[in-house]
C-alpha cells in the first residue's frame, strides 16, 4: 500500500496550489497512483470548489508537522461533527451570508455542524508580508478565538472546528492586483495558516480557516486560477466538506497512521526548509521535488544536504510514485536533472 505526502507550503507565491483549490488536478491525478494521499487544507479548499477523495486526508499543517516529527498519529477518516466559529467583527450580512453557507452545506450535502458560536471580542486579524514576499499575519485576541473554540467542543461537542475571520479589505493594493492577475503571492495564507495552527495546537483538534471579505468588484480579467474565490459570498463551503472527514489525532493508537507508514512526500524543489519537510528527509523518507512549482523561496535539498529525487512536473512525479508501487527502482524511469 502506497502513502505518500503531499505539502506545498501556504503563502509562498507557488506556481501550483499558491491560488485556492489550484492544486486540485494534482490531488486528483496523484490519488490514482497512491492508496493514501495526506495533503493539508492551502491544497484542498478552493473556496465555493472542491473535489473530495475517498483516498484523501484533509490534515492541518500544524498536526501535519507533529505527525512528520512523529509526535502524532492520524486515524482513519470518518464523519466528523463541524463546530463553526465565526468573529464579531463580521458584519451582519457577512455573519449572515457564512450561515447560510453552512446551512447550504448541512441541507445539500448532508455534513453535520453545529449552531455557529459567535467570538466575544473581535479577532483583530493584521496581515504582514515578509522581506522574501511570503505573507503571514497576527491575530490581536487570541485568547477570544480559544473560549469561541472551547464552547464548540464542550457544548456543542464539535469533533473538527471550521473558523470565520474577519480579514482587512484592501481592493486596491498592488500585491490583491497581481493575485489577481494570476502573478503575486496569495495575500491571505499566512495568516490564515496562523489562526488554525493555533486551535489545532490548543485542542488536538481538526481545524482549518475561512478568510470573511466584502467581495470584490467585478472584474473581466481576473485569472482563472484565482476565480474560485471570486463566484461566491464565501470560502467556507470547501473547509466545511473538508472537516468533515478530517483525520482525528491519536497519540498512541496502534490503528492509527503514523510517520514510518509514508512512502515517499512530494513538495516544490525551491521550499525544502518547513518542520515537516525536514522530519521526514531526517528519518530517510523519500523526498520528491517539483521543480516547475516556483515559489518565493530558494530552500533547496542541495541546501540543506538533503538528498531528493528531483522531478521537473508533478506528471513526472506520479511517474516515480507509480515505479515505487510496482518495486521499480525510480532511476530507471526519470533521468535525474
Amino acid at each position: 500500500m502506497l502513502t505518500a505526502v503531499l505539502i506545498i507550503p501556504t503563502g509562498i507565491g507557488a506556481a501550483i496550489g499558491g491560488y485556492a483549490g489550484d492544486a486540485i488536478p494534482v490531488v486528483r491525478a496523484l490519488a490514482q497512483v497512491c492508496d493514501r494521499l495526506i495533503t493539508h487544507p492551502n491544497v484542498l479548499n478552493g473556496a465555493m470548489l472542491y473535489w473530495p477523495l475517498p483516498n484523501v486526508w484533509y490534515v492541518e499543517g500544524y498536526a501535519l508537522d507533529e505527525f512528520a516529527v512523529g509526535h502524532w498519529g492520524l486515524l482513519p477518516p470518518r464523519p466528523n461533527r463541524v463546530g463553526l466559529l465565526l468573529d464579531a467583527a463580521m458584519e451582519a450580512d457577512l455573519q449572515l451570508r457564512h450561515r447560510q453557507a453552512a446551512a447550504a452545506c448541512s441541507a445539500t450535502l448532508g455534513l453535520t455542524i453545529t449552531e455557529p458560536v459567535i467570538t466575544d471580542e473581535p479577532l483583530g486579524v493584521q496581515l504582514q508580508t515578509a522581506a522574501s514576499g511570503t505573507t503571514w499575519g497576527t491575530v490581536a485576541n487570541p485568547a477570544s478565538l480559544l473560549r469561541s473554540a472551547e464552547k464548540l467542543i464542550q457544548g456543542a461537542q464539535a469533533e473538527a472546528i471550521a473558523i470565520v475571520t474577519r480579514f482587512p479589505d484592501d481592493p486596491g493594493t498592488e500585491a490583491l492586483h497581481h493575485y489577481r492577475s494570476g502573478q503575486g503571492v496569495d495575500p491571505l495564507a499566512g495568516a490564515e495558516a496562523v489562526i488554525s495552527h493555533l486551535v489545532v495546537q490548543h485542542f488536538q483538534i481538526p481545524a482549518a480557516h475561512a478568510p470573511a471579505l466584502q467581495p470584490l468588484p467585478l472584474e473581466e480579467s481576473v485569472h482563472p486560477r484565482a476565480l474560485a474565490e471570486e463566484i461566491g459570498y464565501t470560502f467556507l463551503p470547501s473547509v466545511l466538506v473538508g472537516l468533515s472527514r478530517a483525520p482525528r489525532y491519536s497519540f498512541s493508537a496502534p490503528q492509527a497512521l503514523w510517520r514510518q507508514d509514508v512512502d515517499a512526500v512530494i513538495v516544490p524543489a525551491t521550499a525544502l526548509g518547513g518542520r515537516g519537510i525536514l522530519a521526514f528527509a531526517h528519518q530517510g523518507i523519500p523526498i520528491i521535488t517539483v521543480a516547475n512549482n516556483t515559489t518565493t523561496l530558494n530552500v533547496t535539498g542541495a541546501d540543506l544536504g538533503i538528498e531528493t529525487i528531483p522531478c521537473q512536473s508533478y506528471a513526472e512525479a506520479i511517474g516515480v510514485l507509480s515505479a515505487m508501487k510496482a518495486g521499480v527502482s525510480w532511476q530507471t524511469v526519470v533521468t535525474a536533472t
